[in-house]
């Protein structure tokens, strides 16, 4: 995979992501290559990556949180979301800084300790006041340059799963959560 883009000092990111005990989603452009496809009869279709799911199950392992706010509602995001064991979920919520709020009421953390990753204005009001705004390769240029760090893969390819394996180097699980897996 290739290297991801710090917009802060190394020293700087890698602190902020040390703290982080949630990390929120976006889901089209982020977890979703942010194509919307639709049959004639009105289904929708959705692709995921399971390089992405894999690094969430790993960094929920490592003991951080995942959750998606996500603007649109959709069945097939309820299936992933399940399939992932994520439990915090709020669709259909344009507002997504009200969205987080809603969570935070069931599960209180600090703002600095919540990471989110988005790509596009709507996104930004959760951004602009959480302790790591990440977004993928892919995300608009006004929500690149209030990110803290951004992808080397874009959404739906891989960019959720660079963002988990940053967090969980910083917060040295990395390593950890790997062993099992080599020979």
């Amino acid at each position: 995979m290739s290297q991801s883009h710090n917009l802060l000092p190394a020293s700087e990111l890698r602190a902020r992501a040390s703290r982080i005990k949630l990390l929120l989603l976006d889901v089209d452009g982020v977890l979703t290559d942010g194509r919307l496809y639709f049959s004639n009869q009105g289904d929708e279709f959705k692709t995921f990556s399971t390089l992405d799911g894999h690094g969430i199950k790993m960094l929920q392992k490592s003991g951080v949180k995942v959750g998606i706010i996500t603007g649109r509602t959709s069945n097939l995001v309820v299936k992933r979301a399940g399939d992932l064991g994520i439990q915090i979920l709020i669709q259909g919520r344009e507002d997504k800084w009200d969205a987080l709020q809603e969570i935070l009421h069931e599960h209180p953390i600090a703002l600095d300790e919540i990471a989110f990753m988005g790509d596009d204005w709507p996104d930004l009001t959760v951004m602009c006041r959480v302790g790591l705004a990440l977004t993928p390769a892919n995300g608009h240029n006004s929500v690149v340059e209030r990110s803290h760090w951004q992808s080397q893969a874009r959404g739906g390819e891989g960019a959720v799963r660079e963002a988990c394996d940053m967090l969980m180097r910083a917060q040295n699980t990395f390593d950890a959560i790997l062993k099992p897996y080599l020979a």
